[in-house]
């Protein structure tokens, strides 16, 4: 028998009431408090945060048919001030004649400007609205404090795989709105590799379910799905990336880089590659790093770096890898100084102590030079031995400061020598 597939299962499933909703026990558990809000139809303006598939969207649908309130829903993505204003006119209409309270849904909120959240402020204290959003960012850093302060911040987590072993099976038993009165079977092994690959997204484990049916061989008017069939529609086992999860592999792969860890940053630089991210993000990454984790301990480190993008940009992927791959070996493999940021650091906080000290008379340009009290030559240093002479290039207040200590790191023990004074140079064995 064809299935139909004009709705999506995701949505056919999708639960209308607290009973049928599956994880979350933190949120709609017995006691707590999003439970008890919904079982008193009492609303209030919230976010819910989490990632993909985790019932943001529905428990934002299930609040509002508790209250009796009308829904409406709106993407960030898709609108903007005339059409939040078109709401606000509607819903103040509703309340006004028929005392019907507006409850406005907004998928990706954190994709909304601070001007669109502003906007919404005085709507929410008003009570023309009451604003739920969804969003996979963080809304303590994506939404305004203005905004957050008015807002209950709901988060959710990824189900665990018994959920979705659970909402899999109601999905194949359910005759109503699921796969129920059509013959399926489908094995344990492809159950698992569906939970596996779904990742903590029901959406997206009911999407393969569906599609793997379809896919599915039938055998005496039986669908029998096997992993084959999940695989080949999956394709591969590719995790998404929202913005958050990519910063954190951004942020492994720079500290693996650090740790001098050449498995571990080969390993996110390619998975970040697997999962659709634009190479030269990770690769200017490993720029910053070449320089902030190897510096002058081995200057070879930004060469590479360096030639690694130049690489991707005239050469291209897959292609690119390579020559990506060698520069991350190189940056992990390299000794490692942060001299470079520690001197940066201490410059800082120089010109924050001395914000306005002169440069030195001796310094200046001369085509606008003025006699001074102080009118000493500039000495030249290549006409000295060695093409040095010891002469104050900092202002008065700064002559003995110490900004760049190189440390005994590859090529910074031969730059070390110089910097120390003798009596340091005494005490170490270089």
């Amino acid at each position: 028998m064809q299935l139909d597939l004009t709705i999506p299962l995701a949505e056919r499933m999708r639960p209308r009431q607290l009973d049928e909703f599956i994880g979350q026990e933190q949120l709609v558990g017995p006691g707590k408090v999003l439970r008890r809000a919904v079982d008193a139809g009492r609303l209030m303006s919230a976010v819910f945060f989490g990632p993909p598939g985790t019932g943001k969207t529905t428990l934002a649908k299930i609040y509002a048919m508790a209250a009796d309130a009308r829904f409406v829903e709106l993407s960030a993505v898709a609108s903007g001030a005339k059409e939040l204003r078109e709401v606000f006119a509607a819903a103040e209409q509703e309340k006004r004649m028929y005392g019907i309270q507006t409850v406005l849904f907004i998928d990706e909120i954190h994709r909304y400007s601070k001007a669109q959240q502003d906007l919404l402020l005085p709507a929410v204290e008003r009570g023309i609205v009451y604003v739920l959003g969804s969003t996979t960012e963080n809304p303590r850093i994506c939404l305004t404090r203005a905004l957050l302060s008015r807002l209950q911040i709901f988060e959710l987590q990824g189900l665990r795989a018994d959920e979705i072993v659970l909402a899999l099976q109601r999905a194949l038993t359910d005759a109503e709105r699921g796969l129920g009165s059509y013959d399926v079977q489908v094995s344990k092994d492809a159950l698992e590799a569906i939970v596996h690959l779904a990742d903590g997204d029901l959406r997206k484990a009911l999407q393969l379910l569906e599609a793997s049916v379809q896919m599915a061989v039938s055998s005496d008017g039986a669908r029998q799905v096997s992993v084959a069939d999940v695989r080949e529609v999956a394709q591969e086992a590719v995790a998404a990336v929202d913005e958050s999860i990519l910063y954190d592999m951004l942020s492994a792969f720079g500290k693996s880089l650090r740790g001098s860890d050449s498995d571990a940053a080969l390993y996110w630089f390619m998975r970040m590659v697997a999962a659709g991210v634009d190479p030269r993000v990770p690769v200017r990454r490993l720029i910053v790093h070449a320089s902030e984790d190897v510096g002058l301990a081995s200057p070879h480190a930004l060469v590479q770096a360096v030639t690694a993008m130049q690489a991707l940009l005239q050469v291209g992927m897959p292609e690119a890898r390579i020559p990506i791959a060698q520069a991350i070996i190189f940056v992990c493999e390299a000794p490692k100084s942060n001299s470079v940021v520690a001197a940066l650091a201490k410059v800082d906080e120089a010109i924050t102590a001395y914000p306005h000290a002169k440069v030195p008379t001796w310094l200046r340009d001369r085509h606008f030079y003025r006699e001074g009290n102080d009118d000493r030559p500039y000495l030249y240093p290549h006409d000295y031995p060695g093409h040095y002479v010891e002469q104050v290039y900092l202002p008065n207040e700064l002559q003995n400061a110490v900004f760049y200590q190189p440390t005994e790191q590859g090529t910074e023990g031969k730059i070390r020598p110089r910097k120390l004074s003798k009596a340091e140079i005494a005490r170490c064995s270089i």
